[in-house]
């Protein structure tokens, strides 16, 4: 049968689609959706999303009650957003959405207990299973704590802005449900470092790290999940073709449905055990001291956290200019 590669690809990945746009996860129909600030953010001054803004301004408004300032309203709401935009997407996919944590409490262990919990308290109102919920949470080790207790509650983590083995370690350790390391913002990183155009598609700097965290986990037995994220190119993905999961971007799912051809396997959890990898002991001091002297990791990690912090201050742009549109009309 003359599959596309994403067909191919579905054989021996979960594909997951990276956004937060309705439409496109309708079209193509994954096993389960991410979304992070910067997506809700894009799909909430989409038209045809005007509605779901328009809900979470009202429940906002209620929830704060009467003489509470439009700030007070906005707090609510912008994380009402996120669950509606979630609620959305679990009508169509028959697994998991993950919903993030406020990217400005990366390093605030009890706040990002509490909003974890807070979010998944929202989806349970609404009649959804926490199962079927994922928090995602930045890789700090404030973060990585903040999962490990949550877990525990029975709210599973997908730790996110992952970019280096110390944090893959620590987050198994701390028995997180899923990892999302990045590959393509590690690319980035490498080619700016070094000045290069390119790298061939197996030594890519991102698909390196993430075989490295796969193989690491299926060496020493961790039940936590890979899924690769933040791709450049559809041949990152074949060359991680097998990882547990990957979430992939509208674009290139449908360069993947349009392209024809062979999909070898990659990654294999038979052929990561009988690898020799040493295993690394991880606590906190280990933690900073790997996080320290990996420069890409420290970049990219407090790049991408300023980046959602950027997109949630222009998501509550957008909601107080809607709520006072809503006011004057």
């Amino acid at each position: 049968m003359d599959q596309n590669l994403l067909e191919r690809l579905k054989a021996y990945t979960v594909v997951v689609a990276d956004t937060g746009d309705i439409n496109s996860i309708e079209k193509f129909r994954p096993q389960d959706a991410t979304t992070n600030p910067s997506l809700i953010t894009a799909a909430a001054q989409m038209p045809e999303y005007a509605d779901i803004v328009s809900g979470a301004l009202a429940w906002g408004q209620k929830e704060a009650g009467p003489g509470k300032g439009p700030d007070d309203v906005v707090g609510l709401a912008f994380e009402r957003l996120a669950v509606d935009f979630g609620l959305r997407i679990l009508k169509i996919i028959p697994g998991r959405v993950s919903t993030e944590v406020d990217a400005r409490l990366s390093f605030d262990t009890q706040a990002t207990i509490e909003k974890g919990r807070s979010i998944v308290r929202l989806y349970e109102e609404a009649g959804v299973s926490r199962k079927r919920v994922l928090i995602k949470i930045a890789s700090t080790w404030e973060g990585i704590r903040a999962a490990e207790v949550l877990e525990k509650e029975g709210i599973h983590c997908n730790l996110t802005l992952l970019f280096g083995l110390h944090q893959a370690i620590a987050c198994a350790e701390a028995g997180v449900t899923l990892i999302s390391p990045f590959v393509g913002r590690i690319l980035d990183w490498y080619l700016k470092d070094t000045g290069r155009t390119s790298y061939a598609p197996a030594e890519d700097p991102g698909v390196v790290s993430v075989t490295k965290i796969y193989n690491y986990y299926k060496k020493h037995g961790y039940k936590t999940e890979v899924m690769g994220a933040s791709f450049r190119n559809i041949d990152e993905i074949k060359e991680l073709a097998g990882c547990d999961l990957l979430t992939i971007s509208p674009k290139l799912l449908s360069e993947l449905a349009s392209a024809r051809g062979d999909l070898p396997r990659k990654l294999d959890p038979d052929a990561a055990r009988s690898l020799q990898i040493a295993k690394i002991p991880m606590d906190e001091a280990a933690f900073r001291a790997m996080h320290a002297a990996d420069r890409m990791a420290s970049d990219k990690l407090s790049e991408g956290i300023d980046g959602f912090a950027k997109a949630l201050a222009s998501l509550e742009v957008l909601l107080r200019e809607r709520l006072q549109q809503g006011a004057a009309s």
